[in-house]
């Protein structure tokens, strides 16, 4: 996980499967103590897969709020089938701004962040590691790896979230799902207790780029989903949340206006554009632990 910057104490997250939100994808390795204290050799399997993931948890999570920027959102979804979500991870801040304060993930549960079944994880976040050229005015490279204190541990309620390969495009038309715990309307409200997950096809660059959308702000580090008469979308909220198309995580919530709107679709960082940053950056901290 490349240059990281250490989260201040006291951030704590709390990884939920099956039900957490799609907010930040996870892809976890079990077996791996914390503090790289007992990494293993990487996996060729994990490697094919591009979920190099060592003692690194990866979360497709979108931070930062972008000034008049909608960000994430769940509108016109349904609550998806128990275990049907294994990689999904709920990150919840409960005090202060968003990232460097208090906060919970939660691994391996019920869809529903008020009921607790025992088979939760929890686990601290060690390190933040955003992209280097992220800009919170453009939301280019809004994307960022988080590593966990101690790894989750893969099973029957936790799976790992394949990557894309560097430059691979996705279609439009392709339908794809996003998941979280986001508002169900531009209005707010309150968030849902119970995740959301709503399928939404891929839309072309040129139209999301049309001066009747979001008129040449699209940059080639994004990708647009949603549908011609709008109505289901992502919501504030879902932030980070994975974009997955066939079981791939092509896309992370990252930006938007409003929430379902006809003309303007959901805006994702475009995951395979830094697949390559990604391997590097959790190899070269894999290296390092090594060292240790």
């Amino acid at each position: 996980m490349r240059l990281v910057v250490v989260t201040p104490p006291g951030v704590s997250i709390t990884v939920k499967e099956k039900g957490i939100r799609e907010d930040i994808e996870v892809l976890f390795q079990s077996g791996i103590a914390s503090h790289c204290s007992a990494c293993t050799p990487l996996s060729p399997l994990i490697m094919n897969l591009l979920v190099v993931c060592l003692c690194y948890v990866l979360l497709e999570l979108l931070a930062v709020n972008c000034q008049n920027l909608i960000q994430g959102r769940i509108v016109g979804g349904y609550a998806p089938a128990p275990n049907s979500i294994k990689y999904i991870v709920s990150l919840q801040t409960t005090k202060g701004p968003a990232l460097l304060t208090e906060q919970m993930m939660i691994v391996a549960g019920d869809y529903s962040l008020s009921t607790f079944e025992g088979t939760e994880q929890y686990s601290k976040p060690h390190r933040l590691i955003p992209h280097p050229l992220y800009n919170k005015t453009t939301n280019n490279a809004d994307i960022m790896l988080i590593k966990l204190r101690v790894p989750m541990v893969i099973g029957s309620y936790v799976s790992l979230a394949p990557l894309p390969r560097q430059g691979t495009g996705v279609m439009a038309g392709r339908v794809c799902r996003v998941s979280g715990w986001g508002y169900t309307s531009l209005g707010g409200g309150q968030i849902p207790s119970t995740l959301l997950t709503v399928k939404l096809p891929i839309v072309s660059s040129a139209r999301c780029n049309s001066s009747e959308s979001f008129n040449g702000n699209i940059t080639s580090n994004m990708i647009c989903a949603g549908y011609n008469a709008g109505g289901k979308d992502a919501c504030k909220g879902d932030s980070g949340g994975p974009l997955v198309c066939e079981g791939r995580v092509y896309g992370v919530v990252s930006w938007g206006n409003g929430c379902g709107d006809a003309k303007f679709p959901g805006v994702y960082t475009a995951v395979s554009k830094f697949r390559r940053w990604v391997d590097r950056t959790i190899y070269s901290s894999y290296i390092r632990c090594l060292k240790y």
